[in-house]
């Protein structure tokens, strides 16, 4: 039997989630690069879905800024362990490519054994889709770096329930938070979504602090407000896919 640390103080309730917004404010302030190269309202990047939007985010820029992850991860296994419970998991997931470090990072923290998704079964050899071990019935935490809608993460999802895993939890370090759509998938799939950002919480920031100027802060609360109206606007597509 493992034994694990006990939770951390004030890793709790509603302490975790001001925890969670403060780190949300101080990175949105303290990131010049980010903050200038990842809102373009005048030239929309193109998602994988389809979508235009005026703002972008790359996690995976992280993996290489120790303190900045280190905080983030932080608040990752601090906003786990308030909304879902201390020792309610027996591995971590990450899903093939962006979500496999941050699975390593948070499952040190918490003390768990990690595994990782592949899109697909890698077709040679044991033709596995999931490396590392995973117990017939074991409760496992699915972490991706960002989600828009929660099609990626519940490809994954489906991969370990196939296997035999449970999966009742899913992270986020990053969550659009603005489609109903991933609202209502994720309540179909029975999975809670956990996470410690959202784009409403860095434009929130970004006003506050005139960040922007006033069309640029415009055009993207009509982003957040209608995403996929806006996106048909600047020649994207006009509704998600549906899987």
């Amino acid at each position: 039997m493992i034994t694990r640390p006990p939770c951390p103080p004030g890793f709790h309730g509603a302490n975790c989630r001001r925890l969670a917004g403060s780190f949300c404010r101080r990175r949105s302030r303290r990131r010049e690069g980010v903050r200038r190269g990842n809102t373009r309202p005048e030239e929309p990047y193109k998602l994988a879905s389809g979508m235009m939007s005026p703002v972008y985010i790359d996690c995976r820029k992280l993996i290489s800024f120790p303190r900045i992850r280190s905080a983030v991860m932080d608040f990752a296994a601090a906003t786990i362990m308030s909304e879902a419970g201390f020792e309610q998991f027996d591995c971590v997931a990450g899903g093939e490519t962006a979500g496999i470090p941050f699975a390593a990072f948070l499952a040190e923290r918490m003390s768990l054994p990690m595994i990782y998704v592949r899109k697909q079964p890698k077709g040679h050899g044991r033709n596995a889709q999931i490396e590392g071990h995973m117990p017939e019935g074991a409760r496992v935490l699915v972490i991706e770096d960002l989600t828009t809608a929660g099609g990626s993460m519940f490809k994954f999802i489906e991969a370990i329930r196939a296997a035999g895993g449970i999966v009742d939890h899913g992270m986020a370090l990053f969550y659009y938070g603005i489609f109903r759509e991933a609202e209502a998938r994720f309540d179909n799939g029975k999975v809670a979504l956990h996470h410690i950002a959202t784009w409403r919480q860095v434009l929130d920031v970004a006003r506050t602090q005139a960040l922007f100027d006033a069309a640029t802060l415009s055009s993207v609360q009509a982003f957040l407000d209608d995403p996929l109206a806006w996106s048909a606007a600047h020649g994207g597509v006009s509704q998600l896919p549906s899987a």
